[in-house]
């Protein structure tokens, strides 16, 4: 049988026990994606964030120093999956937040939603491991363990426009930003 979706173990984890997501009922529309290893995600509270905070509310200007403590305590966590993802061409995978994090564990997707191009599949720069952005808006630390459920991920074809003429380009690069090179 010729497969035309599915999910993967990226070799780097092939033998630390990684479960391919699943489907928690008959009309679920996400697989459960887990965390491939135990991971800590700071709160924002914790880094700073709060006198960044503060010298913006109190109108101080902030030097070039203080952007980039803001820019490096607000970047999120990325949460290794041990997974890569194939489909076809016309389809894609959208990684998209669990409610429970949100509601029970103060966590955010900080892009709101993760779209995982097929081409992401077996990049050369990752092998086209998924990862999911996570950011802890709550004030403690939160402890992730593996095998926890971290997102879910959606399979769905997109449409293209009538006039659709897609620069011919190869995928060189993984997590992050299409970076391509000219085919």
């Amino acid at each position: 049988m010729m497969k035309t979706r599915g999910f993967e173990v990226v070799t780097k984890y092939k033998d630390k026990n990684i479960n391919l997501p699943r489907r928690q009922t008959l009309a679920s529309a996400g697989y459960d994606i887990e965390a491939a290893e135990d991971i800590t995600i700071p709160s924002i509270w914790r880094l700073n964030f709060v006198r960044i905070f503060r010298l913006i509310r109190n109108g101080h200007e902030l030097n070039e120093r203080d952007y980039e403590m803001a820019e490096e305590i607000l970047k999120p966590i990325l949460v290794p999956t041990g997974l890569k993802v194939y489909m076809p061409e016309d389809e894609v995978l959208i990684l998209a937040n669990r409610s429970s994090n949100t509601f029970k564990k103060n966590l955010s997707l900080p892009n709101g939603i993760g779209v995982i191009d097929a081409d992401y599949y077996n990049n050369p720069n990752n092998e086209g491991e998924l990862f999911v952005q996570m950011l802890n808006y709550g004030v403690r630390p939160l402890h992730i363990h593996k095998g926890e459920r971290i997102a879910q991920g959606i399979f769905m074809k997109y449409l293209k426009t009538d006039d659709d003429n897609p620069i011919s380009r190869e995928r060189i690069s993984g997590f992050g930003s299409t970076n391509e090179k000219e085919g």
